[in-house]
């Protein structure tokens, strides 16, 4: 039997691990994120359709602590100068949100789809949640994680990740299960509460602290990670013991070791485990969908989730403009958090352990939130088009203009952003050309005015005021200028210097016979830091480190020189520095400092 059940664990982990490639591989490829993968892999292998895999009850308990971990992690984000600084977007957007979803949503239960109070109210509060686990990849690849837009929406996810605690202890004092009728007392659960929040603060304080102090000496990694992971399962395993939420131990942990110095350690150790255990969450709730349950009621399944997506949008749209975002970004993030989200499931089977509602109800909700999650990268990419603002240059959409400026940068990149900081910061007056709306949209919630524009057009130069720049700084990306175009704008302006950033030493060589007053190689000047760095780190003297900087610099030079007279890339290649040039100075000699 031993054997059998090891046999049957291994192949049903096969059958859900390769389930689980494909399909997120799959949605990953369509854009509608892996959450959806889970769950659709989940679905597919359960016993709804090819019953490959059984027994999903057993796996979710095991998979909850997915959830635990996700947030030990969102309390480990939540260090108290983070609080403080997030603490209106937190507290007061992020209350709004969960209380006016949860109101409206549980009305339309109530009164359209005539569900009890105490059902609507235990379906409403689930479905106010959206999915951190789905949105924070989606500002992350689109690089919006840090900007306002990306904070609000961070902060609104927090506070809905906090609220799943009390949501929980309502569920449980709603309960009708008879098994739940000799619990604790609401008063006592919340003294309960407050005792374990105190305990576990102090145990951080006076316990963790040290052991990983005493870890990190040791410098033994795999401790670490045991450590991290004990920490989690430990403080969980406490609130289980007191009848409190599993993720409110996890919670308080992540936060009580967020200021110290092993934050970010503990983040990586424990984000594997989260997310394996996260995805076999997501396919254990896929596994319990039942789907005839939502093949006799598809239209009721379809509308819910229609309404709750224009309930959500709507509501949060409105909040948003009532915070004094402009009415695209608010729209955005209404769409962004119109879903609902995995907290949901977890509430969802509480609601039904309680009795409030049936079995089918949790499988149709459920199926619910499913297919309000699939919808989110469609309406993101539908609406697109009028969520951001439209390119007119005549409009809307601002074109640079003669203002005086000594300067003009043109792309407001990585390297574009650096160049413009220091001309200001030395006074030097500057307009910016960028011709990405996206950029030029983020630029402006940082407080930068970039105009639109293709940079390459001599008229549109000359609009910019370039007839009476002193300078013209070319900071576009990649190989788009070239040494013909370069002359057209040295003999239109010719009163202004032109400097160009060059891709690499092809475009270097392309240029150089240009009328540009200087080209910049943009990765020599970091990379000959880098290297002197790392040679002060070995304590190599400063006069060996700028004869090895001499060196290369002359025959880099040399090198540039050779390939420009005989236009082949190739050339001079015995130039290059491929073998120690003598004998190398020990570790430890030399008096140089890295800096």
């Amino acid at each position: 039997m031993e054997h059998a059940a090891d046999g049957s664990l291994l192949r049903d982990g096969f059958i859900l691990l390769g389930f689980a490639l494909v399909f997120v591989l799959l949605f990953r490829r369509l854009g509608l994120g892996a959450t959806l993968g889970y769950l659709v892999a989940g679905a597919v292998v359960g016993p709804h359709v090819l019953g490959l895999v059984g027994n999903a009850e057993a796996k979710m308990g095991f998979a909850e602590l997915g959830i635990t971990m996700l947030l030990f992690i969102v309390g480990l984000e939540l260090s108290p100068a983070k609080l403080w600084r997030l603490k209106e977007d937190i507290f007061a957007l992020g209350t709004l949100q969960v209380l006016a979803c949860g109101a409206a949503i549980t009305a339309i239960l109530a009164f359209v789809a005539h569900f009890s109070v105490a059902a609507a109210l235990a379906l409403g509060m689930p479905l106010a949640l959206s999915s951190t686990a789905q949105v924070l990849p989606m500002l992350q690849s689109a690089g919006r994680l840090r900007t306002p837009f990306g904070e609000r929406a961070f902060s609104i996810l927090l506070f809905q990740d906090l609220s799943i605690i009390p949501m929980i202890t309502i569920i449980a004092a709603m309960s009708r299960n008879p098994a739940e009728a000799g619990g604790p007392s609401g008063w006592l659960l919340a003294l309960y509460t407050m005792l374990a929040i105190v305990g576990l603060i102090a145990a951080g304080r006076f316990i963790l602290g040290p052991l990983f102090r005493w870890i990190g000496n040791l410098g033994e990694r795999e401790m670490f990670v045991f450590a991290a992971l004990f920490t989690v399962i430990a403080s969980a395993a406490l609130m289980e013991l007191l009848g409190l939420s599993t993720a409110l131990g996890a919670f308080v942990a992540g936060v009580m070791l967020a200021d110290s110095p092993y934050r970010h350690e503990l983040e990586a150790d424990v984000e594997p485990f989260r997310s394996i255990l996260l995805g076999l969450f997501f396919l254990a709730v896929g596994m319990m969908l039942d789907l005839s349950a939502i093949a006799e009621r598809p239209l009721f399944v379809a509308g819910m989730a229609a309404a709750l997506i224009v309930t959500k949008a709507s509501v949060i749209f409105l909040i948003a403009r009532v915070f004094r975002m402009p009415w695209r970004p608010a729209l955005g993030l209404g769409l962004l958090l119109s879903q609902g989200g995995e907290f949901g499931f977890v509430l969802l089977g509480q609601a039904q352990s309680g009795f409030l509602i049936a079995p089918e109800a949790a499988s149709l909700f459920g199926a619910v939130i499913t297919l309000s999650m699939a919808t989110t990268p469609f309406l993101m990419m539908a609406t697109r088009a009028f969520r951001e603002a439209p390119i007119d240059p005549v409009g809307e959409r601002d074109g640079p203009s003669a203002d005086g400026a000594n300067a003009l940068v043109v792309g407001y990149g990585r390297f574009g952003q650096t160049v413009a900081q220091m001309l200001m910061a030395s006074g030097v007056p500057v307009t910016l050309i960028d011709s990405d709306i996206e950029m030029i949209d983020v630029a402006a919630e940082f407080g930068a005015k970039v105009y639109f524009g293709d940079g390459t057009r001599l008229d549109l130069l000359r609009q910019a005021g370039a007839a009476d720049a002193e300078l013209i700084l070319f900071c576009i990306d990649g190989d788009q200028i070239d040494a013909d175009w370069l002359e057209s704008v040295h003999e239109a302006f010719p009163n202004a210097a032109v400097y160009v950033r060059a891709f690499d030493r092809r475009a270097l060589i392309k240029l150089k016979n240009g009328p540009a007053r200087y080209v910049v190689r943009e990765v020599l000047e970091s990379a000959v830091k880098m290297a002197r760095l790392a040679m002060q780190g070995l304590q190599i003297s400063n006069e060996e480190i700028d004869r090895a900087e001499d060196m290369y610099r002359s025959r880099d030079r040399e090198r540039l020189r050779l390939q420009i007279e005989t236009g082949d890339i190739r050339a001079a290649r015995d130039v290059i520095i491929t073998e120690l040039a003598r004998e190398p100075t020990p570790v430890g000699r030399g008096t140089g400092t890295a800096t």
